[in-house]
């Protein structure tokens, strides 16, 4: 006699997430603590999406749920396969990845968060969650937590938690949730570095070669559109090799420089670094 084909029971969270993923929406099991499964040891310091600063999106190429956002996915056999039997039976609950299907998640956290979307965002989709509402919104932008208080913005690159399909009629993301995540230009901070003491011929004859030299270079930097790391060593390692050898450039004409990479997000330590590298490369 034909012994019956055991029947599989497919756990709930799981169930849930399959039922996503046929509509489009990127998903990965979420652990206690609504935090994704720790990347796998042959994944652990990196990502399959990118660097390990995950500024590089996936998707995510390993067969485990690991990278958290980068993990979510839509194929069936990704979500049932052997490899994420185990995180399904642990999960805790379901996340999926909003930018992925196009959303934005404002996670308003309490009482105030809400009140204030209440009174300053457009009516949309909202679920409820335990301490307060996210609002969904039909368009993909940057994340960003904190914009302000109770309230993060949750889109491209990061995951947010399945809570159901809400309620009410979803709107197209305003330009007042695009705004929150705008930051302003980090403040210039002052700079002391060393300077070359001279010694070597000056070949400047007027003031007005080195300050060609100074401007032409801070507008070198502030034109990059990419590789900005590179583009402010290689315009320090020009000065100094034009300017750096007979003692007329000064602390102040670095701290220009300085202010010229930080405008275009340098740090100040960044900064010195490159212009010790400068130094070192050219033999000061």
């Amino acid at each position: 006699m034909t012994q019956p084909t055991p029947i599989r029971r497919v756990p709930d969270r799981l169930r849930t997430a399959l039922d996503l993923a046929a509509r489009g929406v990127p998903v990965l099991p979420l652990r206690a603590g609504k935090v994704p499964f720790a990347n796998c040891s042959a994944c652990l310091y990196t990502s399959c999406g990118g660097r390990p600063n995950m500024k590089t999106p996936g998707p995510c190429a390993c067969p485990r749920p690991c990278h958290a956002w980068a993990a979510a996915t839509t194929d069936p056999d990704t979500l049932t396969g052997p490899a994420w039997a185990k995180a399904w039976k642990q999960a805790a609950a379901v996340a999926y990845h909003p930018g992925g299907v196009g959303l934005t998640v404002v996670d308003l956290d309490h009482a105030d968060a809400v009140a204030w979307a209440c009174r300053t965002l457009p009516a949309t989709r909202t679920v409820a969650t335990t301490r307060g509402e996210h609002w969904i919104y039909q368009g993909a932008m940057p994340s960003a937590n904190a914009v302000r208080d109770g309230v993060d913005v949750k889109s491209t690159m990061v995951y947010a938690r399945w809570l159901g399909p809400g309620t009410g009629t979803m709107s197209t993301l305003p330009d007042t949730v695009r705004e929150l995540v705008v930051k302003e230009p980090s403040p210039v901070r002052p700079v002391s570095v060393a300077v070359p003491s001279g010694g070597g011929e000056c070949r400047h004859r007027t003031p007005v070669y080195l300050e060609r030299g100074i401007a032409m270079a801070e507008q070198r930097i502030t034109a990059a559109t990419s590789g900005v790391h590179a583009t402010v060593y290689r315009t320090f390692l020009a000065v100094l090799s034009a300017h750096g050898r007979c003692g007329c450039l000064t602390e102040a004409h670095a701290a220009r420089l300085f202010a010229a990479a930080q405008t275009k997000g340098e740090t100040a330590r960044h900064c010195t670094d490159a212009w010790s590298n400068a130094r070192t490369a050219l033999g000061m």
